[in-house]
């Protein structure tokens, strides 16, 4: 099977093993974080991606798909420490993460300039390191696909042409984002089989989800714990019969959890936790709650597991 890049360098993508395939082991504004750098404490982030990881580590996951990019604070050096720390492989990303602001340096640059700096990252190495990334980022949300966002999608499928790197595009599916997404991916001659739309699980519109599924790419029920979205019950029916209806190999299940994130203020998690827009929000929640509930109905066996959590992965990241 061919190698994937992680963070320690190039493995057979056999060794993956047990994958999470959408975790961030910190995610933060880079800006802030570069002029007031007082304001984080970096030791106190390492340890908890470490509690984080180690605790999927505790129930089989080998490799953590990490899909931090430009504007969620990219660190691959961090992400390298975590790995060697504790013993999880961790699969970085290129791409730029946002629902519609540029930068002028990119809004004043063409599509090709954008995709050149996304080579640069995947054949090269990104921040002056030997680490490259193994996939594409970017994003759709509730602004629906804007100019910018546009702009972003098509530089990444330019990428994407070039190198044979698969995509990963965050979408909203209360915006229906994933239509587009898919299509201008198919304008650019993207293969659909290395595509993956994420947070489709944020839906229980099960047509909507087979939809998508039906143009060849991968889909992501990948924001377990976030019941801000959709809660739990209403998450696993929808993985249920998409598992009926014969879709295992089509789908990635994972949590979007962030070790650390400073969108909110630190206090704010016990908050979202009591008024319930987050529960359990983990990387284990999967593991400890929707596997054994899609067991007890039936739906997913070791072969299921095996294909969602193993093999599914392996496959996006190599084609």
């Amino acid at each position: 099977m061919p190698g994937v890049e992680t963070v320690q360098g190039p493995v057979d993508a056999r060794e993956l093993g047990c994958t999470l395939v959408h975790e961030h082991v910190r995610f933060r504004d880079e800006a802030v974080a570069a002029e007031w750098p007082e304001r984080y404490d970096e030791q106190a982030e390492l340890d908890a991606a470490l509690e984080a990881v180690g605790a999927a580590k505790e129930r089989g996951v080998q490799t953590i798909v990490d899909p931090t990019a430009m504007f969620g604070g990219r660190d691959v050096r961090f992400m390298r420490r975590v790995a060697e720390r504790s013993g999880v492989r961790i699969v970085a990303c290129t791409g730029i993460y946002s629902y519609d602001y540029l930068p002028h340096y990119f809004a004043n640059r063409d599509v090709d300039a954008m995709a050149e700096h996304f080579v640069a990252d995947i054949e090269g190495g990104i921040q002056g390191t030997d680490v490259k990334a193994a996939f594409l980022k970017c994003a759709a949300d509730a602004a629906g696909v804007t100019e910018n966002v546009e702009k972003i999608h098509r530089a990444v499928a330019r990428a994407s042409v070039q190198t044979g790197t698969p995509i990963m595009a965050h979408s909203m599916p209360a915006m229906a984002t994933g239509p587009r997404q898919v299509e201008i991916f198919r304008e650019e001659g993207v293969d659909m089989a290395r595509v993956q739309i994420a947070h489709c699980g944020d839906s229980d519109d099960v047509g909507y989800i087979e939809g998508l599924i039906d143009t060849g790419v991968y889909v992501g029920l990948d924001r377990y714990g976030l019941e801000m979205f959709l809660p739990i019950d209403r998450r696993n029916a929808t993985a249920a019969e998409l598992l009926r209806r014969g879709h295992a190999e089509r789908l990635m299940v994972s949590q979007d959890f962030c070790a650390t994130i400073d969108w909110f203020p630190p206090e704010a998690a016990g908050a979202f936790e009591a008024s319930g827009a987050i529960r359990n929000w983990s990387m284990t929640l999967v593991f400890d709650e929707v596997v054994p509930a899609l067991r007890e109905q039936g739906v997913m066996d070791d072969a299921a597991f095996e294909t969602i959590f193993v093999e599914n992965p392996a496959r996006w990241l190599t084609a």
